[in-house]
């Protein structure tokens, strides 16, 4: 259970510590930030076609009336973001999540499994996949330049050809590429207890040392920051990872929390209570918190709890406990508008977070 656990413990401290002398000085109303990042993948197991079919036709049934029974401080329903797999494309999958989508449910970005590729192959996928996803309405548009921009995750958590056998990736500089074909943010992390994670963790900041020389450069960088509007690298955006003592394994051992929702690993009250507790958030703007979780959604077993009666609690939980508008304000947002909400944060914008939704990156999804 605390597989490579030594790459990113002793992340675990500083975070403690900064919270325990700082805390003191927050603002008394805290904005939370729910961002749910699904590794959508209608192929997994090697699904036949209508196998696949079925798990996509599942969603657009059963998620709206998931959906349709909960709603933020802003009257927004709760948002999943689809980061689908671009290397297995599907015109019909992408036209029902679109449909999807319109709704106010959520959003599409891009996932791409690959391996042994070089800079030249990755962005050709990239730029294809921007078209494919872009011709059904979906990913944002730069408000300045009207350029197609998107959100990333990285199959088998390989990010910067960081896996030490080099397997599923082979490109280095990764991150300098996606941000040259329009990536606003990576969505990956975390990833234990894989080795791929990195040492930095709870952390939304820049791969600023990105270079073709060495893998894993995104191992550290810069945080993001009050004041900070010119960075140079690409966003990461990390959800919580943290020891979770309260699910001790032979009643010893803590187990690894890492915003995982799953079959396995259902999201229980103290696990929420855990994610907002690692506090992530633009440095010099402690009001914004921001949770960002992830599921392998499109698979069966997890369905049952994402479409079932597990979320349903894990919602009415959030707006119980977290939106009572006093201590706290609960605003469910895609991976999209949260990397708006950051880029306002980082311009010093205050007030409802929610105003920021499009901030920088605009929504090409009709309501």
């Amino acid at each position: 259970m605390l597989k490579n656990i030594h790459i990113w413990l002793g992340g675990c401290v500083r975070p403690a510590i900064r919270n325990r002398f700082v805390s003191s000085a927050y603002p008394k109303t805290k904005h939370i930030l729910f961002c749910f990042v699904d590794h959508f993948e209608p192929d997994w197991g090697g699904a036949d076609r209508q196998n696949q079919d079925a798990r996509v036709k599942r969603w657009l049934e059963d998620y709206p009336k998931l959906a349709g029974k909960h709603k933020d401080a802003d009257g927004c329903c709760p948002k999943h973001t689809f980061f689908y797999p671009a290397e297995v494309y599907v015109k019909e999958h992408l036209d029902q999540l679109a449909q999807l989508c319109k709704g106010g449910a959520g959003e599409v970005e891009i996932h791409l499994h690959h391996d042994n590729d070089n800079e030249h192959s990755l962005r050709e996928k990239l730029e294809r996949a921007k078209r494919d996803f872009a011709g059904h309405g979906l990913l944002g548009e730069d408000k300045k330049t009207a350029e197609i921009r998107y959100g990333f995750i990285h199959g088998n958590w390989a990010l910067n050809n960081s896996r030490k056998d080099g397997r599923w990736c082979g490109v280095n500089n990764e991150t300098t590429i996606l941000r040259e074909t329009g990536c606003y943010a990576d969505f990956t992390l975390p990833s234990a207890p894989s080795e791929t994670q990195t040492s930095k963790i709870d952390s939304i900041y820049y791969d600023t040392r990105n270079s073709a020389q060495k893998p894993k450069s995104h191992d550290t960088g810069e945080d993001a920051a009050v004041g900070k509007t010119n960075q140079k690298g690409l966003m990461i955006v990390q959800g919580p990872l943290a020891l979770n003592w309260k699910r001790r394994k032979y009643k010893i051992l803590p187990r690894i929390e890492n915003g995982d929702i799953s079959a396995g690993n259902l999201p229980t009250s103290d696990r929420v209570d855990l994610w907002i507790k690692q506090e992530i958030r633009v440095k010099g703007k402690d009001d914004w918190i921001f949770v960002k979780v992830h599921t392998h959604g499109a698979v069966e077993k997890n369905a049952e709890i994402l479409l079932g009666e597990p979320a349903d609690k894990l919602f009415h939980y959030l707006e119980a406990h977290y939106n009572d508008g006093k201590n706290c304000v609960l605003h469910y947002v895609t991976a999209r508008e949260t990397c708006n909400i950051i880029k306002a944060a980082e311009a010093g914008e205050t007030g409802n977070p929610a105003e920021y939704r499009n901030y920088k990156i605009a929504s090409n999804l009709n309501d």
